[in-house]
């Protein structure tokens, strides 16, 4: 089953709902304004459903799995705010038609993480748990969705780690600043501590990072020079890494230092177009496409019921 574990699709009610509101995240027409970044001009098409779910065809997709973006930071919106907009997300994307899934995603604005909201999404089809990598940075944050990944963990479903809002950047910085200087830092710093705090708690979890987890497992040397490297040659088979972004040269590398079977396709579309890296064979794309996703999503492969 050829799968791409990372789109984004917003569905009408959602996009209803973003246009409605007075306060970032909002959308103005087309136009999306979040805290930390500069105005967004988003396509039309890129958020038409029967347009994208011929692309995922076209792609050879017989799976294309949709996010919420975390970098809208709708999870630490007041539940008041957030609800409506999670609800709206969770119930048009299990509504899309072939090849579309979707990843669930809760509200972490409350002194309590809402395990009864997921444990819901999760049973009526989700494909498993999303979280934002500004919520895992260290070992509090860890400990605090806790109660979140065991759910995920008694159902056998796994975690997406996806980047975050990102902080208000200067007015000079270029376009390009949020994704490759915050979301890559949110996502070094999240592996890390899975590494130190999580893997520990959750000794099953299935858990994969986006975006190759902004590359930190290529630190393992630095990790060894400074003392937390002794169990560098194990390899952790229930850690995936999503290519998104990255081609040839990064997947290569991050090959080179966890292995071939737990690395998968990504895209993020429609913020990026999908890129099979060439490693040399077709067992690699294989791999990557079909085997190595099966592995992370579980029996369900992550299509609703």
């Amino acid at each position: 089953m050829p799968t791409d574990i990372h789109q984004h699709l917003w569905p009408p009610e959602f996009l209803a709902l973003l246009r409605a509101r007075s306060t970032p995240p909002l959308l103005d027409g087309w136009t999306l304004h979040l805290p930390g970044e500069p105005p967004y001009a988003v396509d039309p098409a890129d958020h038409d459903i029967a347009a994208r779910a011929r692309l995922a065809r076209a792609d050879g997709l017989d799976l294309a799995l949709v996010s919420l973006s975390s970098p809208l930071g709708i999870e630490y919106l007041p539940p008041r705010e957030a609800a409506p907009l999670l609800a709206a997300f969770h119930d048009g994307a299990l509504d899309l038609p072939a090849p579309f899934g979707v990843w669930a995603t809760p509200c972490l604005s409350t002194a309590d993480p809402d395990t009864r909201s997921v444990r819901c999404e999760l049973e009526r089809g989700c494909a498993g748990l999303q979280l934002p990598a500004t919520a895992l940075l260290d070992a509090a944050g860890w400990a605090r969705c806790a109660p979140l990944l065991d759910v995920a963990a008694e159902l056998d479903k796994p975690l997406f780690i996806h980047p975050g809002a990102a902080p208000p950047a200067e007015d000079s910085a270029p376009a390009w600043w949020p994704a490759l200087v915050p979301y890559v830092q949110q996502l070094h710093a999240s592996w890390f501590a899975f590494r130190a705090f999580g893997r520990a708690r959750h000794p099953d979890l299935r858990v994969c990072f986006a975006a190759l987890a902004g590359l930190a497992p290529l630190h393992g040397e630095r990790l060894v020079a400074r003392g937390g490297g002794r169990d560098r040659g194990r390899v952790d088979h229930n850690a995936f890494y999503e290519t998104s972004s990255y081609g040839t040269r990064a997947v290569d590398a991050l090959v080179r230092a966890v292995g071939i079977d737990v690395v998968v396709t990504g895209s993020d579309r429609p913020y990026a177009r999908p890129v099979l890296p060439d490693l040399g064979a077709d067992a690699a794309v294989h791999a990557l496409r079909i085997a190595n996703p099966a592995r992370l999503l579980g029996p369900t492969k992550g299509v609703r019921p």
